[in-house]
């Protein structure tokens, strides 16, 4: 059994900025990636950005490049995102998801996933 608990979501002004923070806990849990996904009303779960501890690899999705800043550490199973100059867009429930991987040019998530944060950013 995994557990992933997530925070940081909340109600922003464009142009603001909130610090989402997930551990991941279970017995056994090891983890080598974590990562962020994110889902607006009406809308596929999309990847936002993921961490790798080793090799140490940082991936982003383009939407989010140069705004949102993601870390880690891997002893803790823990993992932020930064998130800065927020648009309305970027206005979804936020999901850590631990032991993602990369394909080619696409992350596919893990098999877990915590309650999510919301994030809403008003214009």
């Amino acid at each position: 059994q995994v557990h992933l608990e997530e925070s940081g979501g909340g109600l922003v002004q464009a142009g603001g900025s909130l610090r989402l923070s997930c551990a991941a806990s279970g017995r056994s849990l090891s983890t080598y990636s974590m990562g962020w996904f994110r889902q607006a009303p009406g809308k596929e779960r999309e990847f936002v950005a993921a961490i790798r501890w080793s090799p140490r690899e940082i991936h982003y999705a383009d939407s989010v490049k140069g705004r949102f800043s993601i870390s880690g550490d891997n002893v803790k199973n823990t993992v932020s995102l930064q998130m800065n100059s927020l648009k309305p867009e970027d206005t979804a429930v936020y999901y850590c998801n631990p032991n993602g991987e990369i394909y080619g040019t696409l992350w596919a998530p893990g098999p877990y996933w915590g309650q999510g944060t919301q994030v809403t950013v008003s214009s």
